[in-house]
């Protein structure tokens, strides 16, 4: 109801403000809210020839093209003059993201297709760990923290180990992994939802733990600054790894009183401490690596992970192989079902998905988000908070509605500022520490057709806000 209700808001108030800013004159057209695609310049203005100044006149006469651009600086975009059909377009500007039109298109083509081919080669191996047994075998290892984290989970059920698998990914930074492996886990958790509408205890807590985004290798940040020429592109490691752990100590904490969690719990304490003592000991080795031994260990660790999960699948598997036998199945065929499965998620979850990047990309393409970081960047200034710190809060603001958006306030932050400024290096701890939290939310609820996710929103919410509160701190402290 929540969610429903924010989705229309962001919608209905977006759509209002496009008209306005057409009928009131600070828009020349809304054309590029509907079919604009990111980085297109912006059509303000079109004239006669004879009604623009005398200079920029001969200037267009003289081009063979009929253009003329005024360079200018950073803060102020260039200028485009063209000279076609007997009138002068003028734009400025750049657009922030695609169009609504674009969205759709590029929702299917570049996030949904590659997304099911994920989903159907994850969601084949899954299956493999299923029959084989592996998923149980892990699943009653970890029941005794599991069950006192979600004490209305069954001890040794299968969603154990895929919830296991999700952090597992999120922690060494698979994001192509983790999301087939958390579906899989909201699936299982749904089997035991007695209310199949509405969002279980165990699947807000699953969701909120997963949103804080616990990140122990941050490769694509790491990547963004080395292609930023950042002196050291990994020394927003530790300020991550702090930022995100702290967000997820948060979540577990918000949610568990929510939940009436029994924190004094034995098992759940000695998981906490097995899992600090894991995350320091890393951070111990890494940091005393060079350059070059740290961006040689981020850069390969993750994948070695990966590469040793599908390689322990397919051994176990066929060291199991007489299970399969019993279930009337291969291991072959075993895959394609589960991959047939994860291709069936990923056309359940498209609607969900759509309804939410074309909302965000009416807000963005509307101008309502710019006035509104503007207004808090302004807030935050008046209250002695850096300079340093308000220029990175774009990417704080934007990355709960967008990742590919925020991504590009994080690049242009690093190009603008340098990616060993304060700004540069913060809005990389901002892109890091945090999920997006309406995809995020789009996806997961969407795949199990959750119409009510109580108060699962509201919470993921607050613990960006501790992220963001987290990482300006952490920051500060470190640079």
């Amino acid at each position: 109801m929540v969610l429903s209700r924010f989705w229309l808001v962001i919608f209905i108030s977006s759509i209002a403000f496009v008209l306005f800013s057409l009928f009131s004159g600070n828009s020349y057209t809304i054309d590029n809210v509907l079919n604009g695609k990111k980085d297109d310049t912006i059509l303000i203005s079109e004239k006669y020839l004879n009604e623009i100044p005398k200079f920029i006149q001969d200037s267009i006469n003289k081009n063979e093209e009929k253009t003329f651009v005024i360079n200018r600086n950073a803060t102020n975009p260039d200028t485009t003059y063209i000279f076609k059909n007997k009138t002068v377009k003028i734009y400025s500007g750049v657009q922030k993201s695609d169009g609504l039109l674009p969205t759709c298109k590029n929702t299917l083509l570049d996030l949904i297709l590659p997304l099911m081919a994920y989903l159907a080669f994850f969601c084949g191996l899954m299956e493999l760990l299923i029959i084989s047994g592996a998923s149980d075998k892990l699943a009653k290892l970890l029941s005794p923290v599991f069950v006192k984290v979600f004490p209305s989970i069954p001890k040794n059920h299968p969603s154990i180990s895929y919830m296991t698998l999700n952090f597992s990914a999120n922690f060494l930074g698979l994001d192509s992994a983790a999301t087939p492996f958390g579906l899989k886990a909201m699936q299982s958790l749904q089997e035991i939802n007695p209310d199949k509408d509405k969002a279980s205890d165990a699947q807000i807590m699953f969701m909120c733990l997963h949103a804080s985004g616990l990140t122990l290798i941050a490769t694509s940040i790491i990547g963004y600054r080395a292609a930023a020429n950042a002196s050291n592109p990994a020394d927003v490691m530790l300020p991550c790894i702090i930022t995100s752990f702290i967000g997820t100590i948060a979540a577990f904490l918000i949610v568990g009183v929510k939940q009436k969690i029994n924190f004094k719990s034995a098992s759940l304490a000695v998981g906490l401490m097995v899992l600090i003592a894991a995350i320091v000991g890393l951070l111990m080795y890494v940091n005393h690596l060079d350059l070059i031994g740290k961006n040689y260990f981020t850069t390969n660790l993750s994948a070695l992970i990966l590469v040793g999960i599908i390689i322990f699948t397919l051994i176990f598997s066929f060291s199991k192989e007489k299970k399969f036998t019993e279930a009337n199945t291969t291991v072959y065929e075993a895959f394609v079902a589960g991959a047939n499965n994860g291709v069936k998620t990923g056309v359940t979850i498209f609607p969900y998905v759509l309804g939410m990047l074309v909302a965000i990309s009416l807000f963005r393409n509307s101008g309502l988000f710019e006035i509104i970081s503007n207004w808090i960047a302004f807030a935050f200034s008046n209250m002695g908070v850096s300079k340093e710190i308000t220029d990175a809060l774009p990417v704080a603001l934007l990355r709960p509605f967008s990742s590919a958006g925020s991504r590009g306030f994080l690049i242009d932050s690093m190009n603008t500022f340098g990616a060993d400024s304060m700004t540069g290096r913060l809005s990389s701890i901002f892109q890091c520490s945090a999920e997006s939290t309406f995809y995020v939310i789009a996806v997961y609820f969407g795949s199990v057709n959750i119409k009510n996710t109580r108060y699962a929103l509201g919470t993921m919410l607050i613990i960006d806000v501790i992220c963001v509160i987290t990482a300006i701190f952490v920051a500060s402290w470190f640079f």
